[in-house]
C-alpha cells in the first residue's frame, strides 16, 4: 500500500477490532491518527499504544472540540452516528464514514454486498464458497471473518461482504458492487426509531450497485426507489419465467429452477428448511451476477454444511432431531426457522425461546407457534412476555439450558423437531449466542 504524506487528521471512533484495523490502515497510509472511545480502559488500549505510539488516545468519552477540528471521522459499527459529539460533528459538515468506506476507497476488484435481518452470514459464505469452487480468489469479510480493511493485503479478485445495519449507516462510497437486501424484519429497535427508520439504514446498500438481487415475494428487499441497477429475481413459491424460484411440489420438497430449468432438488442440499432454499437461491442470484458458472457453484451448495449456530443439526435422539438456530436473535430469524421446519398439518416444534427482547415486538410468533408447535419453552428476561404472547401453545418457564433440555426431551415424540430459536438476544444468561448454542449441544450431547 502507497504512502500518502498528508498532515489531514483522522479521528477513528471505537477501539475494538474494527476500530484497530482501521488505525492500522489509516497509520499505513501516512495519515495523522488519533482515537477515541467512551470506555476508559478499551481492551486493546494497551496493543495500540505499543504497536503505534504516534497515535493520540482519548478515553472514557468523546472530546467535541477535537471531533470538530477533524478532517475525517471513521465511526466503529457498535457506536451510533446520533451520539450528540458525533451528530454535532455531522452538523458542521464533518465527513462521517466508516471502515467500509475506507475499504471501497482502495480495492479495485469486484464486490457482492450482503445485508439482512436474517441469513446474511449463511449467504455470505456461500457465495465466498461457490466462488472458490469455480477458481476465484475470494474472500468474505465485513460483519463476519476479518475486519474488512485486512483483506486489502492480499489481491483479492472478489469480495463477499456481509454488511450489518449499524456499518450501512456510515457507508456512503461502496459501488459498482452486487447487492442485495435478503428480508427486513424488526431488530435492534433499541437503536433505530421505528421499522422504516431500520429499513432505510439497510437500504443504503443499493446506492450505486450495478446488479440488485431481491426477493419477488417481499417488498422490502426491493429497492423503494428507482436505481438504475438491473434487477435479478428470485421467489421460493411463486414460478418465475426469468429468474430462481422453487415452488413446493407433491412430495412436499422443492427444486430450485433458473429461467423455467431445474437446477437442484432441495434433497441435495445439506442445509435444511425453506428458509434455506431461499437462501441458496439467493446465493445462486449473486454468484451468477459476478459471472460464476452453473457447475461449481451447485457443486458448492451440495456440499455446504451451514453456519454454526444457524439451523445447525445437533443429534437425533430417539427419533427426535435437536437444531441449533441460536443466531435466531429477532423474531423474523425465529418464524424463519419455525417456518421453515414445520411439517404441514401437523405441530411437530418443540420450541426453546427467550432472552433479551431488544424492545421487540413478539406478537407475529403467536399464529405461527399455534399451528407449528406442539409446546414451548421459555427461559430469560422476555420469557414471562413471551408466556403471554404464546398463551394458546403449552408452555412451560425454565432457568438453564439444561432445564429446557430436559423438559423438551420429556414432550417431544418420535418425527418432532427440538428448536432452539430463542427470537432474542443471550446477554442475560450467556456469554454471546455462540455460547447459548454450545450449552445447547452439550446437553443434547448429554442425552445421548
Amino acid at each position: 500500500m502507497s504512502q500518502i504524506a498528508t498532515d489531514a487528521k483522522r479521528i477513528v471512533i471505537g477501539l475494538g477490532k474494527t476500530g484497530y484495523s482501521c488505525v492500522r490502515y489509516l497509520v499505513a497510509q501516512g495519515y495523522s491518527v488519533a482515537v477515541m472511545d467512551s470506555n476508559p480502559t478499551p481492551k486493546l488500549a494497551s496493543q495500540l499504544q505499543a504497536a503505534f505510539p504516534q497515535v493520540t488516545c482519548h478515553f472514557g468519552g468523546y472530546d467535541p472540540t477535537a471531533l470538530l477540528s477533524a478532517q475525517e471521522i471513521i465511526v466503529s459499527p457498535g457506536v451510533p452516528i446520533a451520539t450528540p459529539e458525533i451528530a454535532a460533528a455531522m452538523k458542521q459538515g464533518i465527513p462521517v464514514i466508516g471502515d467500509i468506506d475506507l475499504f471501497a476507497r482502495a480495492y479495485q476488484g469486484q464486490i457482492v454486498a450482503i445485508t439482512g435481518s436474517n441469513g446474511k452470514s449463511t449467504v455470505t459464505e456461500l457465495v465466498g464458497a461457490m466462488a472458490t469452487a469455480a477458481g476465484v480468489k475470494a474472500a468474505v469479510g465485513g460483519n463476519i471473518g476479518v475486519p474488512v480493511l485486512d483483506l486489502l493485503d492480499q489481491d483479492y479478485e472478489l469480495v463477499v461482504l456481509e454488511l450489518s445495519s449499524f456499518q450501512l449507516e456510515t457507508c456512503h462510497e461502496l459501488k459498482g458492487h452486487v447487492a442485495t437486501v435478503l428480508n427486513v424484519s424488526e431488530d435492534h429497535m433499541d437503536r433505530y426509531d421505528d421499522l422504516q427508520h431500520y429499513l432505510t439504514a439497510k437500504h443504503r446498500i443499493f446506492k450505486h450497485a450495478a446488479v440488485i438481487v431481491a426477493n419477488r415475494q417481499d417488498v422490502m428487499t426491493q429497492p423503494l426507489i428507482g436505481t438504475g441497477s438491473e434487477l435479478s429475481w428470485y421467489s421460493l413459491d411463486e414460478l418465475l419465467l426469468k429468474g430462481f424460484c422453487a415452488p413446493l411440489e407433491g412430495n412436499g420438497l422443492r427444486t430450485i429452477h433458473y429461467n423455467k430449468r431445474a437446477w437442484i432438488s432441495q434433497s441435495e442440499l445439506r442445509i435444511k428448511g425453506s428458509h434455506n432454499v431461499s437462501n441458496a437461491m439467493a446465493a445462486l442470484a449473486l454468484g451468477l451476477a459476478v459471472g460464476l458458472d452453473e457447475a461449481p457453484m451447485l457443486a458448492a451448495l451440495k456440499v455446504f454444511p451451514g453456519l454454526d449456530h444457524r439451523c445447525q443439526w445437533v443429534a437425533t435422539h430417539v427419533g427426535v432431531d435437536y437444531i441449533n438456530d441460536s443466531k435466531a436473535t429477532n423474531v423474523g430469524a425465529a418464524l424463519a426457522a419455525i417456518e421453515g421446519l414445520h411439517i404441514k398439518g401437523r405441530r411437530n416444534l418443540v420450541l426453546i425461546a427467550g432472552g433479551v427482547g431488544k424492545d421487540a415486538d413478539f406478537s407475529a410468533l403467536a399464529s405461527v407457534a399455534e399451528k407449528s408447535c406442539k409446546h414451548v419453552i421459555l427461559m430469560g428476561q422476555a420469557s414471562d412476555e413471551l408466556a403471554s404472547i404464546l398463551r394458546g401453545v403449552p408452555q412451560s418457564i425454565v432457568h438453564s439450558m439444561d432445564d429446557a433440555v430436559a423438559v423438551a426431551t420429556k414432550v417431544a415424540s418420535a418425527g418432532d423437531t427440538v428448536l432452539l430459536a430463542p427470537a432474542c438476544a443471550s446477554f442475560d444468561m450467556f456469554d454471546g449466542f455462540d455460547h447459548r448454542g454450545r450449552m445447547f449441544a452439550t446437553a443434547v450431547e448429554a442425552l445421548l
